[in-house]
């Protein structure tokens, strides 16, 4: 866009126009940018791509599109732009283009943040580095001008009268004269780099812990197509991260605390979007990648991991103790014991204690109780990962659970990531996040059954800019022919600072491009600063990635677990109001909140506990 200018044509597949600009730009020789472009490419571009032009005549020249021939001006060129951040296309697609993959390298992010934290921590360093790397540009360019006047006055040259001429002979001294200068100043420039460098890679830790959080959570969106996030997004919350971290003038704690404090602040701005079910993934994978770079208590060990996620069997072995354990569990063990350290356990199970193992194996939570023999060693520190090797086997039914145990032990304050926000109401995770908004980040709510965040906007509205709706407030719920009036409420937004909350905005997926594009338009405008976009979605692959990556995106579930429900439905209760009730409504109130939290745990024994999955919500409690 930048070296085109205006004259760069752009559409999109989803523009009922799109075929005929595509054809326009080739009769008259345009540049065309086709955006969001997909893992398919429309077949109607084949002859484009594989430049099917037929000769008519001297100079003429024609191709087919869609059945039609259309002259075709060799002054053409298509540009194809995806935001997939890993598309694959056939191969005939890959060799008819030529593939520029502009996706940051772990490398490269690590630099690039570890200059951003210099230029927060220690801005005169940074400033200091990229006058250095100007500098440095100037001589090198120096340099080459010079070697170039030099080999241009020794072509000029008379080769008979060369040593007689004295203008060509003092511009020899004087060239080598300042190449000599300059190598010098290169000289003492490298030294200072050298320097600098050294006190920049004291925040080296910090970069390469941001580096990885980056590149763990942007592989969530194999999980969930939902789950999508925008470097931008990050580097904001990364900032916000170093802002929040504890000041010391210690460098080693200095560094500790911005490691700490980036870490927690990402975890949290990522889990608030993501589904229950999906949380202890997101956080076995942080702990996973922090395991592999040795950063954990516990020492890694490739072979125990890679058991741990295969869980492979092996099935031509008969199993001695079947009245009691399941064949795929024996079959599990007789590959556990190929690992190292693990050679006697089946051996321990079939015959040195076999009814200890089978209490061990009938226990309701055995990932907290010790292992026979000398296997309890694994419950102590250092040895808990080879625990989970076990359960692996013989339990797979609780590895959930024993995996967030061992999370909650083993990651530096992993409680704390483990029952994130678990206390909290989702009116006030809802206020935090807010905070974090702007006039060009929307709030997109992933909608799961029974959630309705609605209230919760209306509610945090009427505290903070004393909503009114349709005065400061436009509540649309998308729909056939709702599209004009949510472009009309968004530009009146846009201009006077209201709240705009788009409701389902996955019924309108071909919608969505345009919303995508006015929220563009938007951010290069500059919008009123109390303007703020909500958005409510069922889990669709219609929405397009451009509004995901730039939202800021809250779930609204119920945790996990009767405690973390039971805290969850306190927390909907304001404390000095609790405090202030006598102590039967106290009563009340707790055995109310238990009831609640009890209904919620049933519904996962599924058609045990109810005929079908009723959505309880906070609003059933209230």
């Amino acid at each position: 866009k930048q070296r085109v200018g205006e004259d760069l044509n752009i559409v999109q597949f989803t523009m009922s126009s799109w075929l005929s600009k595509v054809v326009f730009s080739i009769q008259m020789g345009g540049q065309l940018l086709l955006e969001a472009v997909g893992s398919e490419i429309d077949a109607i571009l084949e002859p484009v791509l594989s430049r099917a032009v037929i000769k008519r005549g001297r100079s003429s020249q024609i191709i087919r599109i869609g059945g039609e021939e259309v002259d075709y001006d060799p002054k053409f060129q298509l540009y194809l732009q995806s935001k997939l951040p890993n598309p694959h296309y056939r191969p005939e697609i890959s060799a008819q283009c030529t593939i520029i993959n502009f996706i940051v390298t772990l490398e490269g992010l690590e630099d690039q943040i570890l200059a951003m934290v210099v230029n927060v921590e220690k801005p005169e360093l940074e400033q200091q580095k990229q006058e250095l790397v100007r500098r440095q540009n100037e001589f090198k360019m120096t340099l080459l001008q010079l070697e170039d006047d030099l080999l241009t006055q020794l072509s000029a040259a008379d080769p008979s009268t060369i040593l007689d001429n004295m203008p060509l002979i003092e511009g020899l001294e004087k060239t080598k004269q300042t190449s000599a200068e300059i190598s010098e100043q290169v000289r003492i420039a490298i030294e200072t780099e050298e320097k600098i460098n050294l006190s920049r890679e004291m925040y080296r830790s910090v970069a390469a812990e941001g580096a990885m959080l980056f590149f763990v959570i942007i592989q969530l969106c194999i999980i969930e197509h939902m789950y999508q996030y925008s470097l931008d997004s990050f580097v904001r919350f990364l900032f916000k991260a170093i802002d929040k971290a504890e000041q010391s003038h210690d460098m080693a704690e200095r560094t500790s605390a911005l490691n700490r404090s980036i870490r927690m602040v990402i975890f949290r701005w990522v889990n608030r979007g993501l589904f229950e079910r999906h949380k202890l993934i997101f956080c076995s994978m942080l702990t996973f990648r922090l395991f592999s770079l040795g950063q954990l208590p516990e020492e890694f060990n490739p072979s125990f991991f890679s058991f741990l996620m295969r869980g492979p069997l092996k099935t031509d072995v008969e199993n001695p103790i079947s009245e009691w354990l399941p064949n795929v569990a024996w079959f599990g063990v007789q590959k556990l014991i190929e690992l190292e350290g693990f050679e006697m356990f089946a051996q321990n199970m079939e015959k040195e204690a076999p009814n200890r193992f089978k209490d061990w194996f009938n226990e309701m939570a055995p990932e907290e109780s010790k292992l026979p023999l000398d296997w309890k060693r694994l419950d102590l520190p250092g040895s808990t990962f080879q625990k989970l090797l076990v359960l692996r086997c013989l339990r797979p039914d609780r590895m959930a659970s024993a995996l967030g145990d061992w999370i909650r032990v083993t990651l530096p304050n992993g409680r704390d990531f483990m029952d994130c926000d678990g206390s909290s109401s989702f009116f006030s995770i809802l206020s935090n996040s807010f905070e974090d908004s702007t006039s060009v980040t929307p709030i997109c709510f992933i909608l799961s059954a029974g959630a309705d965040p609605v209230k919760e906007v209306e509610a945090l509205g009427r505290k903070l800019i004393g909503l009114q709706a349709n005065v400061n407030y436009h509540n649309i719920a998308m729909g056939q022919g709702q599209d004009v009036v949510a472009m009309a409420k968004l530009d009146l937004g846009h201009k006077d600072g209201h709240w705009v909350m788009l409701q389902n905005i996955h019924l309108m997926p071909r919608w969505c491009i345009e919303l995508e594009k006015k929220l563009d338009s938007f951010a290069a405008e500059g919008s009123h600063l109390t303007f703020r976009v909500f958005l409510s979605a069922d889990p669709s692959k219609g929405i397009p990635i451009g509004i995901l990556e730039r939202s800021i995106k809250l779930t609204n579930e119920p945790p996990q677990g009767l405690v973390a429900n039971l805290r969850r439905a306190f927390a909907l209760f304001n404390k000095e109001d609790f405090e202030e009730r006598d102590q039967k409504v106290k009563a009340i109130l707790f055995g109310l909140c238990h009831f609640h939290a009890l209904m919620l745990e049933r519904r996962k024994f599924g058609p045990l506990g109810y005929n079908m999955m009723y959505p309880f919500s906070a609003g059933d409690l209230r």
